[in-house]
């Protein structure tokens, strides 16, 4: 296995000179342990999917922490939640000691860091490669990256895409929906699934959806938190601004690896993908998936959202920096237009300065010299 060097290393690594407990959240396989691993190889590892040794913590968790040593990784802590009360326990009696924590659950593990850990731990999130992490893929037939996605198991081991994400789904589907009691039928969950995938780059419609499911409204938004929790789809907000327009107030539907994306619209070759009417909500997924891993690389917390009048006009991505906005338009076509920037320039007058950037990504090598930023993403 190829170790490739990930971009949120140094902020992990200046964060733990300050915070006794360093959190790692991100989906599961994503390589927050072979981070660890390589940052902190020093440290003692235990992982809590083992289901003895979750046990043991469990019964003893004082005696556990007493007998693990000062430096401490411990994956998938969230099976373990009242073990973080402990950790706040001992790190406040030994200002000296380190623990590096992971978890695959966002909601249930960052609740319980909140409760316990407040002031004492740093958290970071790690999602799959990113694009800039790759440098051997920039040149790779656009395609080739979008079906393959970027979990490390399929860019630097080599599994084949296809056997990687039918297990990944397999195991999410059996091992960690199966576990959560909102989830009366796998079936329609995973028909659910499927239906989220298909409004890729559209409005999350919860009426709409449930209606096609048969389950009610409230119960998308549950299932699609679920989705959030364990990192496989994110909501993309839209922006507000008084501005006197009618925004819309719904958010849009984005999957954090267009690999499983691909997988779950049954798209198997780069064949099918190149001609599918998804194709282009697929480019788009990847292009916005990619701004959120710079932020999340970088430390920060996400700042995405999109503008959409609800007479048609939009914007893929603003970016809010303080008072200034930067506007990203998306497009996958090869052959660059410039109606790329015409709902850019529309905005340009509505927001005038406040808008210190504008750039167009599209699915070409064209860069027009113009006085706007026009740029690919890679």
């Amino acid at each position: 296995m190829n170790f490739i060097p990930r971009r949120i290393t140094p902020h992990i690594e200046k964060a733990a000179e300050n915070y006794p407990v360093i959190v790692i959240t991100g989906p599961r396989q994503v390589g927050k342990s072979t981070l660890c691993r390589h940052i902190f190889d020093s440290y003692r590892t235990y992982n809590l999917e083992d289901i003895a040794l979750r046990m043991k913590v469990r019964e003893d968790p004082k005696g556990f922490l007493a007998s693990c040593g000062e430096y401490v990784i411990i994956d998938e802590v969230q099976h373990v939640p009242d073990l973080l009360s402990y950790i706040q326990i001992s790190v406040d009696d030994n200002r000296s000691r380190r623990f590096i924590l992971t978890g695959s659950s966002n909601f249930a593990l960052l609740e319980s860091i909140s409760q316990s850990l407040a002031g004492r731990a740093a958290v970071f999130t790690l999602l799959p490669f990113s694009l800039s992490e790759l440098g051997e893929y920039k040149q790779t037939a656009t395609d080739d990256i979008l079906i393959g996605g970027f979990y490390p198991a399929v860019r630097a081991v080599g599994v084949d895409y296809e056997t990687f994400y039918n297990n990944y789904n397999a195991l999410y589907v059996e091992r960690d929906v199966r576990q959560i009691k909102e989830i009366t039928s796998l079936t329609n969950f995973e028909k659910f699934m499927t239906l989220v995938a298909g409004r890729t780059g559209s409005e999350l419609n919860a009426s709409s959806l449930g209606s096609a499911i048969g389950i009610s409204a409230p119960t998308v938004r549950k299932w699609f938190s679920i989705l959030q929790t364990s990192y496989i789809a994110y909501p993309l907000y839209p922006y507000y601004a008084n501005i006197g327009k009618r925004l819309t107030k719904m958010p849009k539907v984005y999957f954090y690896d267009t690999g499983l994306l691909c997988y779950l619209l049954k798209i198997e070759t780069t064949q099918q993908l190149a001609v599918h009417p998804l194709r282009g909500a697929i480019f788009e997924n990847m292009v916005i998936t990619e701004m959120l891993k710079e932020r999340f690389n970088n430390a920060k917390r996400s700042n995405l959202t999109f503008y959409r009048e609800n007479a048609g006009r939009e914007v893929d991505v603003i970016q809010e920096n303080g008072l200034s906005l930067s506007l990203t338009e998306i497009k996958s076509s090869s052959t660059f237009s410039k109606d790329f920037m015409r709902n850019i320039k529309y905005l340009m007058g509505i927001f005038g300065d406040r808008i210190s950037t504008a750039k167009v990504v599209y699915d070409g090598d064209f860069i027009p010299p113009d006085v706007y930023n026009f740029r690919q993403l890679w």
